[in-house]
């Protein structure tokens, strides 16, 4: 196990009405964090954060898979899914980035629910309690917006100054009554062909 891990969150939501009316599927939404000590506390600027990410986002990532997936009940359930990271109010951004953005971390959790997109994500900094987004997009189809969601929770005690929280979210579907089309109509619409939306 991680050193530098304090402790685990997980969040969850079930979504039955959405604008008055019941949902014609019922709505999960998960999210799942871990809360660590900053491995380059103390320490000035460090050039090589590879030895910290290659030690630790494999674990954390492998062990937030598996937490998410088992909220889930299975891979396939998950159809939305995304990351984020929060750095403490003394860590650099890069410190929290180095966590998630490394196939090391995001793989466990691709792989899982055998995802062709990648994963979307945020990276802030903020005090504990601060809110933690979590952009979700369907994890075949990057321009599906039925499945653009974002899962929204905090930690009441994190991250402390010296902290970071490093967190993976999904849906088990797309928004209730969702209803603004895809950006394939649209680039329709706009006279751009879907395989070179820029037009030139």
């Amino acid at each position: 196990m991680v050193t530098e891990l304090r402790k685990v969150i997980a969040f969850e939501e079930e979504i039955f009405r959405e604008g008055g009316r019941d949902a014609k599927d019922q709505l999960k939404i998960f999210g799942v964090a871990a809360v660590l000590e900053n491995p380059w506390k103390g320490r000035d600027f460090v050039e090589d954060l590879s030895p910290e990410i290659n030690r630790i986002a494999p674990v954390i990532g492998k062990l937030l898979s598996d937490k998410i997936i088992n909220l889930a009940g299975s891979g396939n359930n998950i159809e939305a899914y995304g990351k984020a990271a929060i750095a403490g109010s003394c860590c650099e951004i890069e410190h929290a980035s180095a966590i998630i953005h490394t196939l090391r971390f995001g793989n466990f959790y691709r792989e899982a629910v055998k995802a062709k997109s990648y994963l979307g994500f945020t990276n802030s900094r903020g005090p504990a309690n601060t809110q933690i987004n979590i952009p979700l997009m369907d994890k075949h189809d990057t321009g599906r917006r039925s499945h653009y969601i974002t899962v929204q929770f905090s930690i009441y005690d994190a991250p402390a100054p010296d902290e970071i929280v490093v967190a993976l979210g999904g849906a088990t579907g797309g928004r209730p009554h969702h209803r603004i089309g895809d950006r394939y109509s649209d680039l329709k619409s706009i006279g751009r062909k879907v395989d070179n939306p820029a037009g030139v």
